[in-house]
């Protein structure tokens, strides 16, 4: 995790740019980290001279430091900000996570595709270079917000927050985050989102739950991507979603093929019933 390997800390190197809906250059720049504060001298001196050494009679003075609060504390705080900022605005929001290539972006972009007159989508992609998984979604007519976030390998609460700026939320039903392609840092870091949905594909293997539990146990749902493949790959279906139960049961789930719309019904009709909870209208079966 981030918290334990350090790239989550402040000071950690990479540099966040946040590029507003639309195409054009970034209108700002923001580190995604602050850098570190100079030292406050938080040391006790064995001498009156920093830096000499101490003498047999005299041995270096050590002081003990507990740190109480949660390194994750500010995150929390802003992603709870933030999550009171979406309800207020009854605006549905999705955090989108899984290993690279599991297929996120054409997901969503053909989640946009089939939702056009019954939702209206925006996204904020999170991407360590480029812009062209923003570029794809564009091409959909949706408005799209990119953060580029150098070596830092997840998001965080206050680069939604910042990102989100370039968005007319009034305008939108739904807001979906593509996070990181990553697994493990992700994880940790609550963006105030309403569903965190966790992407498997049917060519990465059925344990990817196993060897990742902790972001598969977070999930609120869990889809399995590429089904079309799933002969080709030897994918063991019954063995996957028997992981999934392991870790993820409390998930709700989906099997999907973006590319051939198996499955792409049922997740967007669940995104409009949750949508529609959300906005405090009837339920359509009522």
């Amino acid at each position: 995790m981030c918290v334990e390997c350090g790239c989550g800390l402040p000071g950690a190197p990479g540099e966040v740019q946040i590029h507003p809906a639309g195409p054009g250059p970034a209108h700002s720049h923001h580190h995604g980290h602050p850098r570190p504060a100079p030292h406050g001298h938080e040391h006790d001196h064995a001498h009156d001279h920093p830096g000499a050494a101490p003498t047999k009679d005299q041995p270096r003075a050590e002081r003990t430091v507990g740190i109480q609060r949660s390194l994750l504390e500010k995150n929390d705080r802003i992603a709870e900000r933030n999550r009171g900022f979406f309800q207020a605005k009854r605006l549905l929001v999705l955090n989108v996570l899984s290993s690279p290539g599991s297929g996120k972006t054409t997901l969503i972009q053909k989640t946009a595709e089939a939702l056009a007159g019954r939702l209206r989508l925006g996204v904020i992609v999170g991407d360590l270079a480029t812009e062209n998984d923003a570029n794809r979604l564009r091409s959909t007519g949706i408005p799209v917000v990119q953060i580029t976030t150098g070596s830092v390998c997840h998001l965080e609460a206050d680069m939604v927050a910042r990102a989100m700026t370039g968005l007319d939320l009034d305008a939108l039903d739904v807001l979906v985050i593509e996070n990181v392609g990553n697994l493990v840092c992700p994880a940790s870091y609550d963006l105030g989102e309403a569903l965190r949905v966790v992407l498997m594909s049917v060519t990465e293997g059925e344990d990817k739950p196993l060897k990742y539990p902790t972001m598969f146990h977070s999930a609120t749902v869990a889809v399995i991507t590429k089904t079309d493949l799933a002969e080709a790959a030897g994918f063991d279906r019954e063995q996957a979603i028997a992981n999934l139960g392991r870790i993820s049961h409390h998930a709700r789930r989906f099997e999907v093929s973006s590319r051939t719309g198996e499955g792409m019904p049922d997740w967007c009709d669940y995104l409009v019933e949750r949508r529609r909870e959300l906005a405090g209208a009837p339920a359509a079966h009522s």
